[in-house]
């Protein structure tokens, strides 16, 4: 299977945004200026999460999402503010061909998760990771990396992949928006527990973290946004950068 090169969106609508430790947001452009510039890039797939929606306790706002979908010819997953089977179809109806979970289903109602799957495939539910490290152990948080859970992420993606999450966005909270390399070891332990595709987010900022998380994370898609964001490369230099050290990616 080819490494997926994914684009992340971090949006607080009607603007993308980038936080650092998922705070200090800087605004970037719009979600469907950005997205139409990755997809020409030659990004798999467009990643778009409202990461304010759990935390303000508000509606999915839909109109920047179907504006965003309605440039690409990629996958596209939609999260944030996620509670119900019908946000799920609302999503589908807007040209979301994924959707991320989080706050809900970790802090509430994980059977949403066997619902979805059920009615709409797996491969269609993304369970959503903001991980942050402790001494022995990295503990899932939600609501833009402010709310703790208790629970650590090998046991909670172990049984979020039971209940049926056909794949998983793994981002660090300590490792975003700082540019200095992903949290390898979290994302090893993640594709070491389950098999369902991971994709490594949080804290790409050389083309090198990527090639070092690829080899040693082993994840199966990487999704990146600083690197993007701020002209360092393009979605064609990471995968050249890849493929000039033997990683196999579509161009």
């Amino acid at each position: 299977m080819s490494l997926r090169v994914i684009a992340k969106l971090d949006v607080k609508p009607p603007f993308v945004v980038k936080p650092v430790h998922f705070e200090g947001l800087r605004k970037i452009g719009t979600p469907s200026d950005l997205a139409l510039k990755y997809y020409q890039q030659g990004a798999d797939e467009v990643m778009y999460v409202d990461i304010v929606a759990s935390l303000y306790q508000r509606e999915i706002l839909y109109q920047y999402i179907e504006e965003t979908a309605n440039e690409l010819f990629i996958p596209m997953g939609v999260g944030g503010g996620v509670r119900s089977v019908d946000d799920f179809s609302k999503l589908f109806h807007s040209g979301a061909d994924k959707v991320l979970i989080n706050t809900s289903v970790l802090q509430s109602d994980p059977s949403l998760i066997r619902d979805a799957s059920s009615i709409f495939g797996a491969q269609s539910v993304v369970l959503n990771i903001e991980a942050k490290k402790w001494t022995d152990h990295w503990e899932c948080y939600s609501d833009c990396g402010r709310i703790r859970s208790g629970r650590s992420v090998t046991d909670w993606v172990t049984e979020a992949v039971e209940l049926g999450v056909g794949e998983i966005m793994l981002q660090s909270v300590d490792c975003d928006g700082r540019r200095r390399g992903f949290d390898i070891d979290l994302v090893a332990s993640v594709t070491d527990r389950v098999s369902v595709p991971v994709i490594a987010a949080s804290g790409a900022g050389s083309l090198q973290h990527i090639l070092d998380v690829v080899k040693n994370g082993k994840p199966d898609a990487v999704a990146v946004a600083s690197l993007l964001h701020y002209d360092i490369a393009t979605i064609r230099d990471i995968k050249m950068f890849l493929i000039e050290n033997g990683i196999e990616v579509s161009l």
